[in-house]
Order: C-alpha cells, then structure tokens, then sequence
C-alpha cells in the first residue's frame, strides 16, 4: 500500500534527508546464502536520475518504505507508473504537482494536487500513470502485507474495506481508497519529511512515529451511521467463519493453528474465536473435531477403510484418542461403525 503526499505550495523543496536502514551484520562467506531476485524500485526511477530518493525504510526487511519523487514528464507520452508498484502491497500517495490516475478491474480515480490517496496492487493488477507534459512531486508510504497484519489486526472491524481486504492472505485484487485533500497539517509533514526535525540516532523512531499517525489519518473507516457499521461487522463476521470453515476442510488432517487461520481471515486469533463461537454455536476446536470425525464415518461406511485407516486420514495418531472422540460425537465406538439397520418390521397380513 502507498500513500502520496503532493503540494503545489512548496516549491523550495528538495529530496535531501536520504535516511536508510541500517545494515546488518555481514556473514562469512561461506556462510552466506545464495541471492533473492527482488522487486527494484530504483531500477524503474533510474531514467529520472535524482528524481526519486528512499527517504526511510525497506520493503522487504521492515515491511514499510518512504520516498520522495520529483520530475517533469515532456508532453510526448505519459509514464506508467504503477511499474513501480511491489505486488501484494499497499501504498498511500501525498501527491503536491502534478496528475496521477489510477486503474483497477472495477474501478478508477484520479490523484491531482494537493491531494491523498491510497491503493492496493493487488497481484500486479492496478495500472497508473503520470500525465505528460508537467511537473509531478509526492511522497509515497509502501506497506507490505505483513507490516499491515502486525499493526492492524488489533484493530479489526475498524479498518477501511481496501485496506482490509489487503491484508487477507489469497487477496489478489487491487483496490481504490477515496482520495482526500491534503491538509496543511500534512503538508508540513512532507516537509518534515524532507527535512527531519530530529536527531540522526532517534531518525528511525521518527520517521515510523509518522508512518504510524498516517495509517490512523488514512487506513480507517470514514463513515457515520451505527447501523451502517453494525451490518458492516455482521457481515465481515460471516465471511470470516465461512473462510474459517473452509481452511478446516482444506487442511482437515493437518489444521493450520489459530495464529495462522487469524492470518488468512485478516483478524486477531482472539477476535476470531469469539466471532466463530458466537456464529456457530460452538468454538474452534469442537467444530474441527465435528467435522472430523463426520469424515472418518464417511470413510467407515465406504467399506474401503478400517478404524485405524481412519483415523489417521482426518489427522489422529493416536487411536484411543480417536475411538473416545468418534465415540462423543458419533455415538458409538468406531469398531462398530456403520451399525447394521434393523430388520424391517412383518407388514401386517390382511387377515388380521
């Protein structure tokens, strides 16, 4: 995720202030493991030459990164600028000069001056562009999946929508946020941002303090109405117990842990387990083993397997543990299972 900072009001400004992450210890060299081919913004801005700076930040290793961008386009052809864009990330713009335009499956926007917007990149599903033949500066905030998870899910319900939907794992779709002016309190950010009022030691608390106070101006719902935002929750909560559901079939022999299935859903394992519990009527645990051992008598009643086969197919190792929860939700011992129907009652004769 991006966001853009733009301001046609200060025209002193200069991408100086370049702050990098510091550098981890080098290993050995033998040691050391082989290259990752990643994504290179500064290999799509190298024609522009000074014209885009990493202010703070690593995508890739801090999960968020801040850059400065200032050039002129001539009037032959626009520049595609979502070639820029990481997949699967979010990016909020503070756009000063200049016009940008934004392009997903379903929807489209503008970005012009002084103005603010965000988008998701979906699985390198969004197209932009920089219009010709004018000036263009901004400033844009790049967030990675993970940082978004790490930050927000306490938060869940609150967020915005796009924002939301980025941070569920297996959402490959891009997405438009609203665009919004920007206020003179941000534009003094961008400033700021340029030129950090702060010591070189503290630069990194600094710059992430920020990052942080963008996400709250930004990324959560702007909407009035508490019947609005209570329909909104109902049905987020289905969503995520029907994505929940289907994680558990998928993965019935090896679940996937709470952690992980809060991951998936874009939601705080503890948040997730009330919501199911509340939808379902029982927790978690109880509706994988429900499901379970569903799957094992299906399994019985085929005939092609025994107790043992079984229950190692829905993921139990041991067997005892197995025949007691077959036995609680079933009815009967697995040994036993498919029970033989009864005979059929004599239909009665016609003489009585």
């Amino acid at each position: 995720m991006r966001l853009w900072l733009n301001s046609s009001r200060d025209r002193t400004m200069t991408a100086t202030g370049l702050n990098e992450a510091p550098t981890a210890r080098r290993r050995p060299k033998s040691a050391r493991r082989p290259p990752i081919s990643r994504f290179s913004e500064a290999t799509v801005w190298r024609p522009f030459q000074s014209g885009w700076r990493q202010l703070y930040g690593d995508f890739h290793a801090l999960g968020i990164s801040i850059e400065w961008h200032d050039f002129e386009l001539n009037a032959n052809g626009a520049f595609e600028w979502s070639r820029s864009f990481h997949p699967h990330s979010l990016e909020l713009c503070l756009n000063l000069d200049g016009h940008g335009s934004l392009r997903s499956a379903n929807h489209a926007t503008e970005l012009g001056p002084l103005a603010a917007g965000f988008y998701t990149t979906g699985n390198n599903e969004l197209r932009a562009w920089r219009s010709p033949g004018m000036r263009h500066r901004f400033i844009t905030v790049e967030f990675s999946r993970r940082f978004l998870q790490d930050h927000l899910l306490p938060c869940d319900g609150a967020v915005h929508p796009v924002v939301e939907k980025c941070m569920l794992v297996g959402s490959d779709s891009a997405g438009l946020g609203k665009i919004h002016p920007l206020t003179a309190e941000q534009e003094r950010l961008i400033s700021q941002m340029l030129h950090p009022p702060s010591f070189q030691a503290a630069r990194r608390l600094w710059y992430e303090s920020k990052v942080l106070q963008l996400m709250v101006d930004f990324f959560f719902e702007r909407q009035s109405g508490e019947d609005l935002f209570c329909d909104r929750q109902k049905r987020l909560a289905r969503e995520r117990v029907e994505r929940v559901v289907a994680l558990l079939r998928q993965h019935l022999a090896q679940p996937p842990s709470l952690d992980a299935i809060g991951r998936e859903t874009g939601c705080s394992p503890f948040y997730l387990s009330r919501t199911f519990s509340r939808e379902m009527g029982m927790t978690i645990p109880q509706y994988l083993r429900k499901i379970r051992m569903e799957r094992a008598a299906e399994l019985l009643r085929s005939g092609n397997y025994n107790v043992t086969e079984a229950a190692l197919e829905v993921g139990y190792s041991s067997l005892s543990h197995f025949s007691q929860a077959f036995c609680q939700t079933m009815g009967c011992c697995p040994g036993l299972y498919p029970l033989k129907p009864a005979a059929p009652a004599p239909a009665p004769s016609s003489g009585e």
